[in-house]
């Protein structure tokens, strides 16, 4: 999640269980401490795609912070003893502090690492926009109250109850995610289309509208489907070119790495004479924001795999065409096509429709 948002959850978590001892204080250690994960993006890891795919690993992994906690533990008890509460509330506050950060981490969609260092793929739920103001809003408020009245019985009610209706807001993320794979499902059943995988997510900022994908060998297709929906989601078909781009890409560590973090969401398409990879989880279509150039094309027509990867120019987000999916999000009978969408995306930026 966005920086706000997690320094919010971290003040108001240490709020909320060190507020009657520290006072205003826990707010602003609760808010530090719950941004100390994000700080890997300080971290070169050799190219894009390296920065993208171990940022949330060592530095989220359920392991490493416990660890820390117990560390951080030890030492605030040696540097800054506290009688009026024990190690063992310490501990717990510091811990889930660190673990909340994380674990809101892993309903989004990029993919967090929780269980580095082991090889398992990132945790991904993808049931949350990575800024979504009905999650953030009510622990802003409640912060800014405690700040404004302090942490007495008041003020802690704040936290509580701020905690309570944020969790109960992400676990209400999980029924939407649910709603829209049954209607990805009852679509792919009646076009008769066997996926290999599917996809969802919500569309930016609401968990109203659901952006549904259903990858089917060499082409996907992507539909949008709203909470006030009647009928399955009409899916437009785009091509992959999996099988071309993945024979061209054949024995690149970048490629391999991304096919590990992404579960293989993946498109390639062939731009200018570079095998340009793309990350379908995120974003919208028509703005794809995690693109890499991994290979190009040499004159006699074989492969040239690039070493150190950067970023693909991405067109710059239209934030005007929010209000078509919010029309979309509210009216069912509201038309907006995917393919259009991106489409005039690419043509505003100058660049061949992908």
């Amino acid at each position: 999640m966005d920086s706000l948002t997690q320094a919010v959850l971290g003040a108001s978590v240490q709020g909320a269980v060190l507020g009657r001892f520290q006072g205003r204080k826990a707010l602003v250690y609760g808010a530090l401490l719950g941004t100390l994960p994000d700080m890997d993006v300080l971290i070169d890891f050799g190219d894009a795609v390296a920065d993208m795919t171990y940022h949330r690993g060592f530095s989220h992994s359920v392991f490493v912070l416990s660890t820390l906690a117990v560390l951080l533990t030890w030492l605030t008890r040696r540097l800054f003893p506290d009688p009026r509460y024990s190690t063992g509330r310490l501990f717990a506050c510091i811990a889930l502090v660190l673990l909340t950060h994380v674990t809101l981490d892993a309903f989004t969609t990029y993919g967090t690492q929780l269980f580095w260092p082991l090889p398992t793929p990132p945790v991904a739920i993808s049931s949350i926009f990575i800024i979504d103001p009905l999650y953030t809003v009510p622990l802003l408020i409640a912060v800014i109250a405690g700040l404004i009245i302090g942490l007495g019985r008041f003020g802690l009610r704040w936290q509580y109850g701020a905690l309570a209706v944020s969790t109960l807001y992400l676990l209400s993320t999980l029924a939407g995610k649910h709603m829209a794979e049954q209607r990805l499902d009852q679509a792919l059943e009646q076009a008769g289309i066997e996926a290999d995988q599917t996809f969802s997510s919500p569309t930016p900022f609401n968990t109203l509208l659901w952006r549904v994908v259903a990858i089917d060998d060499d082409d996907y297709y992507e539909g949008l489907v709203s909470w006030l929906d009647q009928t399955p989601p009409d899916l437009e078909r785009f091509p992959r070119n999996a099988a071309t781009g993945q024979a061209a890409l054949e024995g690149s560590p970048q490629h391999d790495r991304l096919r590990w973090f992404t579960q293989e969401v993946l498109r390639y398409d062939f731009v200018d004479g570079h095998w340009v990879v793309t990350d379908l989880r995120l974003g919208m279509t028509g703005y794809h924001p995690f693109r890499f150039a991994l290979a190009t094309q040499t004159a006699h027509g074989g492969t040239d795999l690039i070493s150190h990867t950067e970023h693909w120019p991405v067109p710059e987000a239209d934030y005007s065409r929010l209000n078509d999916l919010w029309r979309r999000a509210i009216d069912p009978d509201y038309q907006l096509s995917l393919a259009d969408l991106a489409a005039d995306m690419n043509r505003e930026a100058g660049q061949k429709p992908l």
